[in-house]
């Protein structure tokens, strides 16, 4: 018999098999997604249903010392986006290369701490749910936070993240950490203090300078190394901001 039709022969079931097995590993992710999708639905709904997102932004703006976008510094504001959500003003509230990215550390790490959230959808954690990580919660921010980007502006949105954030040291919302913090309106924090600021919400209780001063710089310079890789700082412009660290 001629070898290569042995070869041929032997191939071919090897193929077949690798094949079954792709149908079924991708059926299996679709009949996971679509369960995973009206759970994360329901919860969405569940999550509005007493109270509609409208009424829950009305209440959050109602706030004592609600601060208003115009009240933010333009340096805090691209502090905030460069460090959170680069692409904040490209995306539609869902940010398919952070989660992408956010799943290779996730896997390389095996740590799973990595969330790949945007801005909008940590607004619509803060605002509808608890902090809990489960997978239905990740896909009702979804939803949340598209119905969030069809509703309102990115300013609007950016205000509801800074007023909605915890900064650590029992301080809620831009306006309470500014004045906890430093003393201080948040239109009048220096460059170096913004960018404190900024970097809190990532870590709050690990980053907070009550709890670790040395943390907290080290924070900063995270802070101010993303704008210098968006080109919002030069390396120069960073530096003179670092300076202003206190030493530990």
């Amino acid at each position: 018999m001629d070898d290569s039709l042995i070869v041929k022969k032997t191939r071919h079931p090897i193929r077949n098999t690798l094949l079954a097995l792709f149908v079924v590993l991708f059926c299996t992710i679709i009949i996971i997604g679509f369960y995973y999708g009206i759970r994360g639905y329901r919860t969405y709904r569940d999550a509005v249903s007493e109270q509609s997102l409208e009424e829950q932004v009305d209440e959050i703006r109602d706030r004592d010392h609600f601060t208003r976008y115009s009240e933010l510094s333009d340096f805090y504001i691209k502090a905030v986006i460069s460090v959170e959500d680069c692409r904040f003003e490209q995306h539609g509230g869902i940010d398919p290369i952070s989660i992408l990215r956010a799943l290779w550390v996730d896997i390389k790490t095996q740590s799973f701490e990595e969330g790949g959230s945007t801005i909008t959808q940590q607004v619509a954690k803060n605002m509808l749910f608890t902090q809990e990580k489960k997978i239905e919660r990740k896909v009702a921010e979804v939803f949340a936070a598209v119905a969030l980007e069809s509703n309102y502006e990115k300013n609007e949105i950016f205000e509801l993240y800074v007023n909605t954030a915890y900064f650590g040291s029992g301080y809620y919302g831009i306006y309470d950490a500014a004045m906890g913090y430093y003393g201080k309106t948040p239109s009048k924090l220096t460059d170096y203090e913004a960018a404190m600021l900024a970097g809190l919400p990532n870590a709050p209780s690990v980053y907070s300078p009550d709890t670790n001063m040395d943390l907290a710089v080290r924070r900063v310079r995270q802070v101010l190394d993303s704008m210098v890789e968006n080109d919002i700082l030069t390396e120069e412009e960073a530096e003179a901001i670092m300076s202003e660290a206190p030493k530990v």
